[in-house]
């Protein structure tokens, strides 16, 4: 079966109708699914009067507990799917809910529209829902970085990297992708709750994003006006972030804005320093930030000619 076909047919539903709120209200969605799965364990396996290697050890059962929740099912689903084009629209249609382009679209542009307005109050609640660190301190500079910077990574984490996994597995590797990307989005993080918990999922999740990260750099460049110049600043800053992955596509969205992106920023409980990616060159605004979506609409327009491609010319 051409995954790269199924794949295609996700991306378009998802491109038109992303998520409608209807079908949210009345099912919710599969990532929220998973999110009260890895609730449920997380609160029940993860002791806090345990070792850090019981800890660790529950987290791998966790993580092992949550794949297998998805695989099965998938796998299933996938085998039982019928050959040819009603097979292809069928796991299409399947996967379209795992697929977050439109989403993530609509999400940046909550945050560009009032930015541009100099309505700094609504930018700042929009960029709430996409980031992890406190607006409230947030200039216009700040608020056009954070949104590049999760435009850029999420371009990644929500589209490219799903879309890549399932074109290589199918929907086993599409479910299984978004279950490790929940898994990292929970509880990945280095706190102290979740250091020895969370280290399974995070260092499973910096593994299945090391390709799709790199290509979606490189993607961000060949949909900006200067691809050379954004794949030099992936190049030189990308390995500088303190991700593995995020780096790659923020460093090129960075290089081909002509901006510096990351820094140090401010969380609920802490101040990062975080190194500047393309750091001599100005600050972001709001037109960068409009110019960051026209970007980021190409890059996955490149990435859909490229399902194309393969689905009319199989390797």
């Amino acid at each position: 079966m051409a995954f790269s076909a199924m794949m295609l047919v996700a991306l378009g539903i998802d491109a038109l109708l992303g998520w409608p709120n209807a079908l949210f209200r009345t099912m919710g969605h599969p990532v929220t699914w998973l999110g009260r799965l890895i609730s449920a364990l997380e609160a029940r396996l993860n002791n806090e009067i345990a070792s850090g290697s019981q800890r660790r050890r529950a987290g791998v059962a966790t993580v092992a507990i949550v794949l297998a929740a998805v695989l099965v099912p998938s796998t299933l689903v996938h085998l039982s799917l019928p050959e040819g084009g009603l097979g292809l629209i069928i796991g299409g249609v399947l996967a379209w809910p795992l697929i977050a382009a439109q989403s993530l679209f609509t999400h940046v542009r909550a945050v560009a529209r009032p930015l541009a307005a100099g309505d700094h109050g609504a930018a700042r609640a929009a960029v709430a829902m996409i980031v992890g660190r406190d607006p409230s301190g947030l200039d216009t500079a700040g608020l056009s970085r954070a949104a590049l910077e999760s435009l850029s990574e999420n371009a990644s984490d929500g589209v490219i990297a799903p879309l890549f996994w399932g074109l290589l597995l199918g929907l086993p590797g599409l479910a299984a992708y978004k279950a490790i990307n929940t898994l990292d989005s929970m509880i990945g993080h280095k706190s102290e709750r979740y250091a020895d918990f969370g280290r399974a999922a995070a260092q499973l999740d910096d593994l299945a994003n090391l390709v799709p990260a790199r290509l979606t750099g490189v993607l961000i460049a060949c949909g900006s006006r200067h691809p050379g110049r954004s794949l030099h600043v992936m190049r030189r800053d990308a390995r500088a972030h303190r991700s593995p992955n995020a780096g790659w596509p923020e460093a090129a969205m960075a290089g081909a804005l002509g901006v510096r992106l990351s820094g140090p920023r401010i969380y609920a409980d802490r101040i990062s320093d975080e190194p500047w990616l393309n750091g001599s060159a100005p600050d972001p605004g709001p037109d960068t930030l409009a110019a960051g979506l026209r970007i980021y609409v190409r890059a996955m327009a490149l990435f859909a000619l490229l399902l194309g491609g393969l689905a009319w010319f199989p390797l």
